[in-house]
């Protein structure tokens, strides 16, 4: 039986949260939120989620009428725990490419209040070009839009302001997405008051969200439509931990009812704390071990951390140089510890490909503070994070030896497409291939062969690999040091 509000019987919900994107991270960690407190805590809100790129899966959660199942897997209090449910706040899904009025007129719903978003780290950026009357290419131009609407709809009512959440794993995310919009009011001319509504009745903080979220669980999907009954294309797979900390105002518990439903939820002055060791140990734990297992013909982070040899590569990256590379190590032993045992559980199959999406804009926000940081301290190069450096170049060659095809911004693919056939044109050498990665400022914001001994290094170690063709040598020749 095909899933929809048809065959399913659900409540319908007034909107009141607009949700830029439908990835699996969105629908098992904002969406569930939300269904959380509709069901605990009366929240009764419904979601419209807007596809914030012309490719996506907007078509099929319509077609499934916004609903699907949730499985969240994984140990709690000492015992195993399988839960899943019906997910089915999202009442509508939007192509802003294919109906660009139906998007702007979401911003007329009354009771719409929040804003969230996962665009990537590539997400939140200014692109010149987006202009005001036609359907925007950056998620922050199409925000700016639908904002500027809204108030001209409402004639600047106050009382019609949004609180936004953006969930990209960028610092300051709020503030930085608030500059941007800005950027683009004055870009296209919007009036002084649009400015004023947006900083006096609009609410912008800053976000960090933590699940463990692998997506579609195809290897058991045809068990899992005959245990539900229906045929759910967009059944998601999450574990249980979960953790968002907000920065910023106290009173938005007066809104959102995150504390009646239990929901791990804080809300603080500073999150950089929380930050810090979220972002350069679980997401840099995730981004560096990538290229290393994917190149090494491994599949899965859970498969990456039992490897004998992959998962000492790891751990050590993690506790030699990457917590050495933070202000402050206490309590950091104990984080990795629990991360690792995260990345264990039985029950997740988190695939390396699904994380590798966007790599050398995750690896700049997730890897690149450690290894900037490391030089500085230590005087010397992180080995093991060069090594994943140097095996994220080659995982994009466009002849690397495991097949795989970049998904990141067309620009970053084509760079290293166009040094990788100039290398094998005898055009110029590894050393010359490496400088051309590290002086491309759209990625690092920097010359990155500016730092001491990185690009030396990183140009040894990418040597060996592509002479290896994969990254096995790094492991039988002891290159790296442990």
């Amino acid at each position: 039986m095909q899933l929809n509000r048809t065959t399913a019987n659900v409540e319908k919900r007034p909107i009141k949260v607009l949700q830029f994107g439908e990835g699996n991270f969105l629908r098992a960690f904002i969406d569930w939120m939300i269904h959380e407190m509709n069901v605990k805590a009366d929240f009764n809100a419904g979601v419209a989620v807007v596809q914030p790129i012309p490719q996506g899966l907007g078509e099929l959660l319509s077609s499934q009428d916004g609903l699907y199942h949730l499985y969240l897997n994984g140990i709690e209090k000492g015992q195993l725990i399988n839960k899943k449910m019906l997910v089915d706040c999202i009442q509508s899904v939007v192509n802003p490419y294919e109906d660009y009025n139906a998007y702007l007129q979401l911003a007329e719903e009354e009771e719409l209040k929040f804003v969230f978003s996962n665009t990537t780290e590539a997400g939140i950026t200014y692109k010149a070009g987006d202009a005001k009357d036609k359907v925007q290419d950056s998620f922050p131009a199409k925000l700016t839009a639908f904002l500027n609407h809204r108030f001209e709809h409402f004639k600047g009512d106050a009382s019609k302001g949004l609180i936004i959440l953006p969930c990209e794993l960028i610092d300051k995310n709020g503030v930085k997405l608030k500059e941007i919009i800005l950027k683009y009011a004055a870009d296209w001319g919007l009036s002084d008051d649009f400015k004023t509504w947006l900083d006096s009745a609009c609410t912008f903080y800053n976000t960090l969200v933590d699940r463990i979220v692998p997506g579609y669980p195809k290897d058991r999907i045809k068990e899992i439509h005959e245990e539900l009954g229906f045929e759910d294309q967009l059944v998601v797979e999450g574990e249980q931990f979960h953790l968002m900390v907000m920065e910023g105002d106290q009173s938005i518990k007066e809104v959102l009812p995150f504390e009646k439903a239990g929901l791990n939820i804080i809300v603080t002055d500073n999150q950089a704390p929380y930050r810090t060791r979220k972002v350069r140990i679980l997401n840099g734990a995730h981004t560096l071990m990538v290229p290393v297992g994917l190149l090494a013909g491994i599949e899965t982070v859970r498969e990456n951390v039992e490897n004998e040899q992959v998962g000492k590569f790891v751990d050590d990256a993690v506790t030699l140089e990457v917590i050495p590379s933070l202000p402050s190590a206490e309590g950091l032993v104990e984080f990795k510890e629990d991360v690792m045992d995260r990345f264990r559980n039985p029950f997740i199959q988190h695939y390396l490909k699904s994380i590798a999406l966007n790599s050398f804009p995750k690896f700049n926000t997730r890897v690149l503070p450690s290894i900037t940081s490391f030089i500085e301290k230590e005087g010397k190069v992180p080995s093991h994070l060069l090594m994943s450096f140097a095996a994220l170049i080659k995982l994009y060659d466009p002849k690397n030896p495991v097949g795989f095809k970049p998904q990141d911004n067309q620009d970053v693919v084509e760079l290293l497409s166009t040094v990788w056939e100039e290398y094998r044109s005898e055009y110029f050498s590894i050393d010359q291939l490496v400088e051309k990665v590290l002086a491309y400022k759209n990625v690092w914001g920097q010359d990155l062969n500016q730092l001491p001994l990185l690009k030396e290094e990183l140009s040894v170690y990418l040597r060996v690999i592509d002479a290896d063709g994969g990254v096995h040598s790094y492991f039988s020749e002891n290159v790296i040091n442990s």
